[in-house]
Formats: C-alpha cells, structure tokens, sequence
C-alpha cells in the first residue's frame, strides 16, 4: 500500500463526520485526537458504558438491539465494561459540533444529552456554531427526521439554509 502525504491525506479530509448513537462517540474521539472536521452528532450514545453496566442480565455474550440492523446481536460484557472507562462528553470537542437529539429517544435519555451539552455550553470551550438541535417526539433512530438531519449536515458544512 502507498502511504499518503500530509498534503495527499488533507485534501480528502471529510467536509463534516455524522456519527449515530456509539458512531456519535467514535466522531467524538476523532476530533480529540486531530480530526479537523464539524461533527454532526445524531442520538450520542453519551454515558454508554455506565448506564448499560447497571442493567445487564447475567450470561455472556448478552443479546443488545441494534437499531441499524434492526435486531438483537450477541454482544460481550467486556464490550460494555470497556466503555463504562470511556469518558467521550467530558470536555467539549475542539471543532464545531451539532447534536441532534430526540425528545422520545428510548436508548439514550434526552435529558443526559442535554446535560452534558449545557456543561459544554458553560465551560466557555464550546466552538463557535455549534448547535443542540431537539427533534420533538423523535426517537433512537430519527429515521422520521432524516430532511432535517440532512439540512442540519448542510449547515454544519457552511452550506446553510433557514432551518
């Protein structure tokens, strides 16, 4: 494989990265490390690790619905152990952020994110155009919203439009 250069990787930089539920926290985690682009964050799976640990049945694997395929997958306790560590909303992410949120989300509650968001808002660290977008009634997966998550991604890129 050819490695890329600076210049090479720069230029295929993505104009926004959308991250869903524990995509949110891989986007989250990007940003930390380098990643120049606004995040779009749709339902952050914010206090993961932490929240599920308390809930879990006994066995391993558990079986853990995931909302892309839209059925239970086994999933191991170590996988849910390993992100209770995981501390992705403690500080602010260093780029522009968006986070759109349902008021009915049935895996993350609305009032967590938005929690962690007023931190964020209070720390003075949150950049300039970043945005808590409350989808009213939207669930977990916001399929029902999705002309507004795509205007949302518009605006995160610059290309804005009255939302």
């Amino acid at each position: 494989m050819a490695k890329l250069s600076f210049w090479e990787i720069k230029r295929h930089l993505p104009a926004a990265v959308v991250g869903s539920s524990l995509g949110a926290l891989i986007a989250l985690e990007a940003a930390r490390i380098g990643l120049k682009s606004p995040l779009v964050l749709l339902a952050p799976a914010l206090g993961f690790g932490a929240r599920w640990t308390e809930k879990l049945p006994e066995g391993d694997p558990i079986l853990f619905f995931h909302h892309g395929e839209g059925r239970e997958l086994p999933i191991h306790r170590q996988f849910f152990e390993e992100m209770a560590r995981v501390d992705s909303d403690r500080d602010p992410p260093p780029v522009p952020v968006t986070v759109v949120m349902g008021t009915r989300d049935e895996s993350v509650p609305f009032e967590l994110v938005g929690e962690v968001w007023r931190r964020w808002e209070q720390s003075g660290r949150l950049p300039a155009d970043s945005r808590f977008v409350e989808i009213t009634g939207g669930d977990h997966g916001l399929l029902d919203h999705v002309d507004r998550i795509a205007e949302e991604i518009r605006c995160a890129v610059g290309l804005r439009s009255e939302v």
